[in-house]
């Protein structure tokens, strides 16, 4: 099965370059192109991609509240930012908006297929510079924002057992992972995230692992 894949640049060169490229993969096909945000987010609607290649400089809706539309909608769709910006004031909202992937454009072409695929898989695949950032942001998390609005409700609102599971979340395990180390099924650990997710404000497992260990959860 081929990876579906929707690239969303508003910068024709950057996404004819793509096209020729990703046309060489023989397990990743491009569905669509969009060249704003506002387009990124119909086309996901329409098009239901596996996985979204973003850009955040973009006219109309810029690639953050064009992914945070995104995710808001189809969940499942995984969202890859592909830009030129790698300071907290992008890397941080981004990550909050969704996007299981962060990567600036001077990856090489190689690199930036083996992440689609990993992202595709399920893995978070950040670039050394985003990587930092989030760093600081633990190390430091009076220089920064909550992670969203709804994210004020603290831990006393979790379960024990949700506790457990957000612990095991930040800590990089899988939903099977999880349900092995606490011997229940995965259906089970997808509802308990469901409602940490729910709870806490956050659109996604990247959100509540940075919040669980943003504020100490051991």
């Amino acid at each position: 099965m081929k990876i579906r894949l929707l690239l969303a640049d508003d910068h024709a060169i950057v996404r004819r370059g793509l096209q020729v490229f990703l046309a060489t993969q023989s397990d990743i096909e491009l569905v669509g192109e969009a060249v704003t945000g506002q387009e990124a987010v119909d086309k996901a609607a329409a098009l239901l991609p596996d996985v979204v290649l973003m850009d955040l400089n973009m006219p109309i809706l810029n690639g953050i509240e064009a992914t945070k539309c995104i995710k808001l909608s189809h969940p499942e769709v995984k969202v890859i930012v592909l830009t030129s910006f790698s300071d907290q004031d992008h890397v941080l909202p981004a990550i909050r908006a969704g996007a299981k992937g962060y990567l600036l454009k001077d990856i090489e072409p190689e690199e930036l297929v083996h992440s689609i695929r990993r992202v595709y898989q399920g893995q978070v695949e950040l670039h050394p510079e985003a990587a930092s950032q989030l760093m600081d942001m633990v190390a430091h998390p009076e220089e920064t924002t909550a992670p969203s609005e709804g994210a004020a409700v603290g831990f006393e609102e979790l379960t024990k057992r949700e506790l457990d599971v957000l612990r095991l979340i930040s800590a990089g395990n899988s939903n099977k992972e999880i349900g092995d180390i606490l011997y229940i099924s995965e259906k089970t650990v997808k509802t308990h995230v469901s409602h940490i997710l729910d709870k806490l404000g956050l659109s996604d497992r990247t959100q509540a692992a940075i919040y669980a260990i943003k504020h100490g959860l051991k």
